[in-house]
């Protein structure tokens, strides 16, 4: 089994992170690589579709907005692997309230592809993902 985890401070309270990020059907709201996100069975299933037409179909499996988290596996997409289980997660940063720390992690099993690639490219999206929030909380 493969992982990979990113974080970064972003400059907003880890309340005004986890009210524009916790939701799950919220990544259209400050992901521009996913324009688009259906809810299925009541919110806890999210299609989601990039800019090329792919769909992305993830299962949530926990939640906590006490801890200001969510895990989530991925049902169908086109990526090379099985058996993924990823968490995003706000985290407060001690002595400051004017920043928070968000912390984007998965584990899968490669298929096809090397450990080290699986892992690149999970940890290219998690990065772009979370430099995207970023300026989304900037502007």
């Amino acid at each position: 089994m493969a992982s990979t985890s990113v974080s970064h401070v972003v400059p907003a309270s880890p309340q005004r992170v986890w009210d524009l990020i916790g939701g799950f059907d919220a990544l259209p709201d400050w992901l521009p690589y996913i324009p688009e996100s259906t809810a299925l069975e009541g919110g806890r299933i999210r299609r989601l579709t990039n800019p090329d037409g792919d769909t992305i179909v993830e299962r949530l499996v926990a939640f906590s907005e006490a801890e200001r988290f969510y895990t989530y596996a991925i049902l169908e997409a086109p990526f090379p692997v099985t058996g993924y289980l990823s968490t995003l997660r706000v985290h407060a940063v001690p002595g400051r309230d004017d920043v928070a720390e968000v912390q984007w992690s998965g584990r899968f099993t490669p298929d096809g592809v090397s450990e080290a690639d699986a892992e690149a490219l999970f940890a290219g999206i998690y990065r772009d993902g979370l430099a995207a929030l970023r300026q989304s909380l900037a502007a």
